[in-house]
């Protein structure tokens, strides 16, 4: 094989990898477009159903997931001998827990209502302090909220009875709730003024984060890499002319 042979086959190699450079780039353009549009979806989604008026629970759960975030109203009562706490939550820096607590409403279903956030134990063994809870048949309002949301693994949920023992999840499918439905409320008042959160659960943060911006950069990656390949291979036909 001459010199002029092995430089042509080099060439090829060049453009080659270039070509899967600039591939990949494009990819990835395109994988932080979808994930920057599906994200500026759920915000939408999240916003709008969130400032929605107040509805029944049970008209909305035959489709729940296009209603996750909208506040409902139901009747019910609290259990709270079955209550969850959920790790690794701070509130202005304060580390505590979101309380899960058990609530079986009037027709009979049961799940989660999440009541806010409450102040860990002054140390790791410590019961925090729970708000007490009403007795008897309330109304609540609360954004409803699809369990799958929830953490998994008892390194993020303990029930507050120790004597329960850890959960593996903290949803419907856990050993001890198996009779829980696949949603949960995030309280945000009731008919008993005890009923409304010192700190409710929040709502995320509504920003369609730097994706699009990735995109951008990696289709100007893309680009550099083939006009990085156009100069080089201008090189080397204008010194073979020479």
């Amino acid at each position: 094989m001459n010199s002029s042979t092995k430089r042509e086959s080099y060439s090829l190699l060049k453009s080659f990898i270039a070509l899967v450079l600039v591939a990949g780039c494009l990819w990835a353009a395109q994988w932080q477009y979808h994930r920057g549009v599906a994200r500026h979806a759920r915000n939408t989604m999240i916003e709008s159903n969130s400032s929605m008026k107040p509805v029944p629970l049970k008209s909305v759960l035959d489709s729940a997931v296009a209603h996750e975030w909208q506040p409902v109203t139901t009747s019910g009562t609290f259990d709270s001998t079955s209550q969850i706490l959920l790790r690794n939550h701070y509130s202005e820096g304060v580390y505590g827990f979101e309380l899960l607590t058990r609530f079986t409403s009037t027709s009979g279903q049961s799940f989660w209502v999440d009541c806010g956030w409450v102040k860990a134990g002054e140390n790791a063994t410590a019961q925090p302090e729970l708000p007490p809870l009403p007795t008897g048949t309330v109304n609540i309002v609360g954004r409803l909220r699809l369990d799958s949301s929830l953490p998994r693994g008892s390194f993020f949920a303990v029930p507050t009875n120790k004597s329960d023992g850890l959960i593996s999840k903290a949803n419907a499918q856990s050993g001890n709730t198996a009779s829980l439905s696949l949603f949960y409320m995030d309280l945000i008042s009731g008919s008993d003024p005890s009923l409304t959160p010192d700190v409710p659960a929040q709502l995320p943060e509504l920003s369609d984060g730097p994706h699009m911006a990735y995109a951008l950069q990696w289709v100007f990656f893309g680009g550099l890499v083939a006009y990085g390949r156009f100069l080089i291979r201008r090189d080397v036909l204008s010194s073979k002319e020479l």
